[in-house]
């Protein structure tokens, strides 16, 4: 169903109005149209479009011309005038022979007319074309209520174009220095963009006078052609019974090998839009949304929407407000990352760790890992710097609001959206039950509280039952997750011994880094590895749970899969965040695993650098890998494919395929639609927002894969990919609100890496309480002096375990055996009271660290709530609109109806005086 009500609309813009259900005395008593209302194909330029209203003009007139032309473009039946609004492929070969026959029998049965054509490359393949006459597409066009223009709307402003326009006034100030026509779309190109001012209505066959109807075989564009006969033949018999309907049946049981909708042609054309103008939609988005060279240009969504449909449309909108919502959080990182740049110098806890030539730190590991002096890490030091300073705790709050704000401002943008497609009292029909939830429970039905007829049904207990199996089947998978991260763990225990007693110098003195560096791609591939075993995981549960409808199956599927990668991708970043480090004990008592391995300790500049390699590195591999396989193998696939058909028929031989079959011979769209993307983009969103505080650069990344990402799904789409069918959707689903819980966990994360994984906290405590400052409400560089020191605890080498003394006794440091080292804590000396006992600093450190938690959360929170509060989820201006269309849609039905009652009495009147007359 494509609405709810059959409320008037604006082809632009949707109309709230309590008055829809008195819609049939408006369509009784509108005059004929005055305006016309342009369709779809008025973007083309008449003279080369495939399908256009002269065209059909033509054909009807008779010409000769055109139908030869559309012989041979692939996109009409062999006379040339019946467009082809559908396909359905099958193999001779294949043994379901009678359940194909019933099927087509009932199609044409449906008044749909249909054409068989074979492969030129394989005479096994048959190409069945399908084509929706107007007569049924008008039926069944009523039957789902598609809304279509009927009169010209009366011109109204809002208040964001007024907007729109004074921004593009400032930016054409600064041209000379900016690409030409920056972000905004060419008019010469798309001399029509801007929506069709129009009012619409759900079809009515008794009322189509009232339609804008310029020509009956350009009414209904080539998408929503498509999604009628889809319509159609989802309820279409293949067997005597009343569950054996429906084309997704036999496309699951092999009847059918592909079915989908044709492209409108090839995207290329040897001649140029802008002269020649576009040969047809798919050529215009090419052009104007697919190339490279228009990256830096808005997307087309109105033209996105018109080809793919709003499901599509809908994600793009989406991935574009999500990306241009990235340059102010890249922007403000940069500026942390810049300002830790120009601060380096000044910072006086990296000039304390650079001179500490005398300060020897106690070595990471068992046996091999030797000495080392402090300034060793000035370069770890330094770095650390760029990410942990001063501006830090600003940019997580910062992060933790423009999520907010992101969220918010897109309910908005989504308004809008909504509103200018057509979709705000869009509901979608009453789903059909999934096939394989008919055949496990066609033995027990109930009444349908809604349509009122028997249903399969499925009992509380087995729903529990089977909820609690796949329960369990996630926490198994979890659990391996974690088995995978121990094994990490490990990995890095042994290996930086290892690389402690490597040969090479470079090696051996920069064993930690080494450590971290190998255990990441390590994780990497671990992580795609699990991501193909999850996915059948995922399936397995999915189906084992027996959801009732598609939409079920598919919130299910996606809950799952989004759990699933998301623990995948972030356990071992949550480990080095909040546990590398953090339980090994101390010199003479450390920690063990199984025992046997010492536990891994942070750098001697700290924690912070190991999560900035995890992010870095993770978020680089994951978004080329993402882009290669999204693009890369859908290319190496269809030049596969073309290999293929030049060895079988000769490169001397030159084959014109029909569009049927170069469309047959892309690659279909992900059997899992859109959530792929969808899931990409949620992931990216999380590592952009949950570990921000340690990797500031994070959006900046993001944003220069997202420009990528568009384009790349655009040309996917446009050039790789069969034409997927034209959905309707109101918003994202169940995307929003993972995001939303997204948003909640970054406040919670960045408020523990702020207070635990970096050294903002001590230095906070050490400037007010125990340095030079102390008690002066100073903090500036001056009042970390002897930071370094008092972060640093002594230890006796005397002292070290038998299986932990180094093999080197530290005398090339000074000469002599070294008698202490240093390592990072606050203990007690081992000559005091209580050795290696806290001291009172480590209790300051902790309660300042757990307020600061507090405080952190809850401030945050409260602002993320108070944002939500102040920003209404409708426009003012849409909300101004959408209130005068209502008053001039009441104006027009009270005309009507004063115009209606004025005719009744001088009818009356007539009668009344015919009467009259007619006495003696």
């Amino acid at each position: 169903m494509e609405a709810s009500s059959s409320g008037i609309t604006n082809g632009k813009t949707k109309v709230f109005h309590p008055v829809a259900k008195d819609v049939n005395i408006l369509f009784d008593e509108l005059e004929a149209v005055s305006s016309p209302c342009k369709d779809d194909d008025s973007l083309l330029h008449p003279g080369n479009l495939t399908s256009t209203s002269d065209d059909a003009s033509r054909l009807e007139a008779g010409g000769e011309a055109v139908p030869e032309r559309n012989k041979s473009n692939g996109l009409y039946f062999r006379d040339g005038k019946c467009r082809i609004d559908y396909i359905l492929v099958y193999r001779k070969s294949n043994p379901q022979t009678e359940k194909r026959e019933v099927f087509e029998r009932n199609i044409r049965a449906e008044g749909l007319q249909m054409e068989k054509e074979s492969s030129l490359i394989n005479s096994d393949i048959i190409f069945v074309k399908l084509h929706a006459p107007w007569e049924v597409l008008g039926r069944y066009a009523e039957q789902m209520n598609v809304r279509m223009p009927f009169r010209r709307k009366i011109y109204y402003l809002p208040r964001r174009y007024k907007f729109m326009s004074r921004i593009d006034k400032q930016i054409s100030r600064f041209r000379r220095w900016l690409p030409k026509k920056p972000m905004r779309l060419d008019k010469e190109t798309l001399p029509d963009l801007e929506e069709n001012d129009c009012y619409t209505a759900p079809f009515s066959q008794q009322r189509i006078h009232h339609f804008i109807i310029h020509n009956k075989e350009t009414f209904f564009n080539n998408a929503t052609r498509s999604r009628i006969v889809h319509h159609i033949l989802q309820r279409i018999k293949y067997e005597e019974g009343k569950n054996k309907i429906g084309l997704n049946r036999l496309l699951t049981n092999g009847s059918y090998e592909a079915a989908f909708p044709l492209h409108e042609g090839s995207y290329r054309s040897k001649n140029s839009i802008r002269t020649h103008g576009a040969e047809n939609h798919r050529h215009l988005l090419y052009e104007c949304w697919a190339s490279w060279g228009v990256w830096y240009k808005y997307q087309p969504l109105d033209l996105v929407r018109r080809y793919f449909g709003e499901k599509i449309g809908l994600y793009f909108a989406w991935l574009g407000w999500y990306t241009g919502m990235l340059f102010p959080a890249a922007f403000i990182g940069l500026f942390v990352f810049l300002y830790g740049v120009t601060t380096l110098d000044h910072c006086q806890v990296s000039k304390e760790v650079c001179q500490a030539t005398d300060i020897i730190m106690c070595p990471v590991c068992d046996k091999y890992c030797p000495f080392m002096r402090l300034s060793d890490s000035c370069v770890y030091a330094k770095v650390t710097h760029l990410f942990d300073n001063g501006a830090t705790v600003f940019f997580a709050v910062f992060m933790a609001v423009w999520a907010t704000v992101f969220l918010e401002f897109w309910k908005r943008r989504r308004a809008v959206i909504a509103y200018d497609w057509d979709l705000i009292d869009w509901e979608e029909e009453e789903e059909e039950i999934r096939p394989q939830f008919e055949a496990k429970y066609s033995k027990k039905e109930r009444m349908n509280p809604i349509s009122g007829k028997p249903e399969p049904y499925q009992a509380f207990t087995d729903k529990c039952s089977r909820l609690i199996v796949s329960a369990s089947g996630i926490f198994f998978m979890i659990c391996v997750v974690i088995a995978a991260v121990f094994g990490i763990v490990i990995y890095r225990v042994v290996t930086v011994s290892t690389f402690a007693a490597f040969k090479w110098a470079l090696i051996r003195n920069n064993s930690q880094v080494a450590t971290t560096g190998t255990a990441v791609c390590i994780n990497f591939c671990i992580i795609m590895l699990l991501n193909v075993l999850y996915e059948k995981v995922a399936l397995l549960l999915t189906n084992l749970e027996q959801p009732r409808t598609e939409s079920e199956w598919e919130n299910s599927f996606t809950l799952k899969m989004f759990l699933f990668q998301f623990v995948n991708l972030n356990s071992s970043t949550f480990y080095i965040a909040f546990f590398l480090g953090r339980f090994t004990g101390h010199p003479g008592a450390y920690l063990r695993l199984i025992n046997r391995w010492r536990l891994e300790e942070c750098h001697p500049s700290g924690c912070l650098i190991d999560l900035c390699m995890q992010m870095g590195i993770i978020m680089v591999l994951k978004q080329t890998w993402n882009n290669f396989m999204e693009l890369g193998y859908p290319l190496i696939q269809n030049w596969w494919t073309r290999r293929k058909v030049r060895q079988e028929h000769g490169p001397e031989r030159k084959i014109s395929f029909p569009q049927w079959e170069k469309d047959y011979n892309l690659q279909p769209m992900n059997a899992y639609g859109l959530f792929d993307e969808y899931l990409e983009m949620i992931l990216q969103f999380g590592f952009t927002t949950i570990f921000v505080a340690a990797f500031p650069l994070a959006p900046l990344l993001a944003l220069l894969n997202n420009i990528i990402e568009i384009r790349l799904d655009a040309y996917k789409f446009v050039t790789q990919w069969r034409r997927p069918l034209a959905s309707r959707a109101k918003d994202i689903g169940i995307w929003y609100g993972i995001l939303e819980g997204i948003g909640i966990l970054s406040v919670i994360t960045n408020a523990f890496v702020i207070a635990i994984t970096s050294d903002f906290i001590p230095r906070l405590v050490y400037a007010y309480k125990y340095g030079p400052c102390a008690g002066q409400g100073e903090a500036g560089q001056k009042c970390m002096v002897g930071y370094v020191n008092a972060s640093l605890s002594v230890f006796r080498i005397s002292d070290f375990e038998n299986r932990s003394e180094p093999e080197s006794d530290g005398s090339e440091f000074s000469g002599t055996p070294l008698k202490y080292c240093r390592y990072r804590d606050y203990r007690d000396p081992p000559h005091s009271l209580v050795p290696y006992g806290y001291t009172l600093q480590f209790w300051h450190v902790l309660a300042a660290r757990l307020a600061f938690i507090i405080v952190f959360e809850h401030l945050v929170f409260c602002i993320k709530h108070l944002i939500s509060y102040l920003i209404p989820d409708l426009p003012k201006d849409l909300r101004d609109r959408m209130r005068r269309e209502k008053y001039l849609i009441q104006e027009m039905m009270y005309e009507a109806e004063l115009e209606r009652l004025q005719k009744e009495r001088k009818e009356r009147k007539k009668n009344g005086k015919a009467h009259h007359n007619e006495w003696p």
